[in-house]
């Protein structure tokens, strides 16, 4: 939701793009925002299509809950289920459980890969796609630059996953979502430094993966960090339409 709220900043000031990549929610943000939703109906669509709600449990040894029932409401958002009809190209980031290595996609069956990024290890049950079993990319590669790089002469990354200091854990599943956030996190500095600019929302270390009631907040913590990136950095200041550029004193 983060993710979005940043695209909303950026493109009502008129920044626009030429191709995205992403991993789990970054890759699903990317994939309607290329399709041609706009931030704030994606926004909708997500509370309304109540996914979680469509996870069903599974009870073999590779994971409590498929996730498979959410591909058939991601059908009804993008029918073609191909990346060819997307309007900006994009690369979905998973990892080959088996082989033990990422995977790019860019190409084929939008809504399977599109679930194989988001398929957390141990929680879903992997996706499978040619007979190899597929996991979230971030396992790996939470912050995918590597597919941009020598195909864009500037880069944006927006990184959703800043954690802040805690005292206490209260539950497993905070104990396992702080875990999990670490273990991502833990390689994201590097692929920052391949961006020109970074845009991180503070604050979202306060909310669960799964606490989506806070959809819309988390939405407009994303979007005010949005519009603070484009007032202070200068690398964005200068991608803003000239009438947009703040006035020199």
């Amino acid at each position: 939701m983060a993710h979005l709220g940043i695209l909303q900043a950026l493109t009502e000031k008129g920044i626009r793009f030429s191709r995205m990549s992403g991993t789990s929610a970054g890759a699903i943000a990317a994939a309607f925002f290329s399709y041609g939703y706009s931030p704030k109906e994606t926004l909708s669509i997500i509370n309304e299509a109540h996914l979680f709600k469509q996870l069903r449990p599974s009870f073999g040894a590779t994971g409590l809950v498929s996730i498979l029932r959410v591909e058939a409401v991601l059908r009804e958002f993008f029918p073609e289920n191909s990346f060819s009809r997307l309007k900006i190209p994009i690369t979905v980031t998973a990892v080959d459980l088996g082989e033990g290595k990422i995977v790019y996609f860019n190409e084929g069956d939008l809504c399977t890969c599109l679930l194989a990024s988001c398929c957390l290890p141990g929680i879903f049950r992997p996706i499978i796609i040619h007979d190899h079993m597929y996991v979230d990319g971030g396992v790996l590669n939470n912050f995918p630059v590597e597919p941009l790089i020598g195909e864009c002469d500037l880069i944006i990354g927006s990184s959703c996953n800043h954690l802040s200091a805690v005292t206490e854990i209260g539950s497993f599943m905070q104990m396992f979502d702080r875990a999990a956030m670490l273990a991502i996190n833990s390689n994201t500095e590097r692929h920052k430094a391949m961006c020109d600019a970074v845009i991180e929302p503070h604050g979202l270390g306060n909310y669960s993966i799964f606490d989506t009631k806070f959809a819309e907040e988390i939405y407009w913590l994303g979007y005010e960090e949005g519009l603070k990136a484009l007032n202070s950095n200068s690398v964005l200041q200068g991608l803003l339409p000239s009438i947009q550029k703040p006035k020199e004193d």
